[in-house]
């Protein structure tokens, strides 16, 4: 679904346009630009949410926020690969497969 600016404020309780635009022009929120207006995904609308609980409920500094939203979106890109990187091990050979698990179960020297 595709949310407008007008319906991303009414559906997140403390924003308003002007902290929108704001986070917009920081890029913390990043919406789809079209010919003639920008519009949100959900996934927009819950970054949206995020930015309002760090800043409203747990009084996080502006300064820090940007912080926060790259290391949540470089765990969520290291999921993303490890998915990948799951389900190649899982189209191999079983001996292949049993070989991989087998080392991942291996415990580094400390």
């Amino acid at each position: 679904m595709r949310y407008t600016e007008e319906q991303v404020v009414a559906a997140v309780e403390t924003l308003t346009m002007e902290r929108l635009h704001a986070w917009v022009r920081e890029g913390w929120i990043v919406p789809a630009s079209g010919e003639t207006f920008v519009t949100y995904t959900e996934i927009d609308v819950a970054r949206v949410r995020l930015v309002c609980d760090l800043t409203d409920t747990l009084a996080v500094g502006e300064e820090a926020v940007p912080v926060i939203l790259s290391l949540i979106d470089q765990v969520h890109g290291l999921r993303s690969e490890l998915k990948r990187i799951v389900a190649a091990i899982e189209q191999q050979p079983e001996p292949v497969k049993h070989a991989i698990l087998s080392r991942i179960a291996e415990r580094p020297d400390d």
